[in-house]
């Protein structure tokens, strides 16, 4: 048993060369999910109370006879990305794990030795975690996380944007060593899939706000969701041109010839930090949100706080040990959270009747 479960993470944790993955649901099958009106949802249990209170909420605010009604241009929708819309627990968040990819296991790459041993941190910390089967992420510390964006940054740093793009997209065609059948690229809720796919289909401009960095946001789900590249707000790096070196960007000038690199960790998008963004580049207050976790407290009572309009907050729990790495004692905490603020929990074990696609399961028991 210990075997089998030390080459499961350690398939989980490096991704390496090439693999032959048999998709359970392909990106284009995944941009190809409908749902126009309520009967179309196929990936909620039938009797999901949240669903049918998102259902509720969208007929009646898209009535124009109704108090309710809201106006298309302030029907706005935010969503956190990793445990909201896709997986963080096989073992961790999309992002971190191809940080630790470059940062200890990229043979054409050398990370600074700085970063080398955070990166190292990071990778113990997960497996560490993972020990009891029982995902925790207990390693996220007050300043752990900012800690590793600044880390991240650095070993991504140098990169034009078409090389940080191919990587990125390389990263993506991995498997998800926790979870048979399922490339990187294609871990994401189908019922959250849904949820914006029914957003867009009645008129919700959908924002994705989020920890992870913004290019990769925009690399991982463009064509998926149709979502305008502008409607990506995540942490950000600088942004420079190749012939810039050290100078101050308010004193340099972009020259032809010149090409954008990516630079140092400018900002973690996470807590207050969202609502600060969301205003900033959204100028409207959300009427609909979606997290997962604690650090989308703000965004998630900013939504449902003084709102003009009828509006609402859902939580998704990590509740499911089943068919995803769920976390009982977190998914717990969170009931209580959601109770504490007003926010409408969605069960992942409950709620949702398939989560990845049937032919996606466990690999350690």
């Amino acid at each position: 048993m210990k075997k089998k479960f030390l080459v499961a993470l350690a398939a989980g944790l490096i991704a390496i060369g090439s693999f032959n993955v048999s998709d359970a649901m392909s990106r284009d099958e995944i941009a190809a999910i409908q749902v126009k009106k309520a009967k179309d949802f196929k990936y909620w249990t039938k009797d999901s109370v949240a669903k049918q209170k998102l259902i509720e909420y969208v007929t009646d605010v898209t009535n124009k006879k109704s108090k309710n009604f809201i106006p298309v241009a302030n029907r706005v929708a935010v969503f956190d990305w990793d445990g909201t819309l896709a997986g963080e627990t096989a073992p961790c968040y999309f992002e971190w794990m191809m940080y630790v990819q470059r940062a200890l296991h990229d043979e054409n790459f050398t990370a600074e030795p700085e970063d080398r041993d955070f990166a190292q941190q990071v990778e113990d910390a997960i497996k560490n975690d993972f020990k009891d089967h029982s995902p925790t992420l207990s390693f996220l510390g007050s300043d752990f996380g900012t800690r590793e964006a600044i880390s991240q940054e650095n070993v991504f740093s140098g990169m034009t944007f078409d090389e940080y793009e191919a990587y990125v997209k390389n990263f993506m065609e991995q498997p998800v060593g926790l979870l048979t059948n399922l490339k990187r690229g294609e871990a994401f809720y189908l019922p959250m899939v849904e949820v914006i796919k029914y957003l867009q289909a009645n008129d919700f401009e959908v924002y994705v706000v989020s920890g992870t960095d913004r290019q990769l946001l925009r690399i991982t789900t463009s064509g998926l969701l149709k979502i305008d590249m502008s409607n990506f707000i995540g942490t950000d790096a600088q942004f420079l041109a190749y012939n810039q070196g050290d100078d101050d960007s308010l004193k340099y000038t972009y020259v032809r010839g010149d090409e954008l690199i990516r630079g140092k960790y400018v900002h973690k998008d996470l807590q207050m930090k969202k609502v600060e963004l969301i205003v900033r580049e959204i100028g409207k207050q959300p009427v609909l949100a979606f997290g997962n976790s604690g650090s989308d407290t703000s965004m998630l009572n900013y939504t449902i706080s003084g709102n003009k309009y009828k509006s609402l907050s859902f939580f998704v729990l990590c509740d499911d040990i089943e068919r995803d790495y769920g976390n009982l004692n977190r998914a717990n905490k969170c009931v209580k959270l959601a109770d504490q603020h007003g926010w409408i929990k969605i069960s992942m074990r409950d709620d949702f009747k398939t989560i990845y696609g049937d032919n996606v399961r466990r690999t350690i028991k």
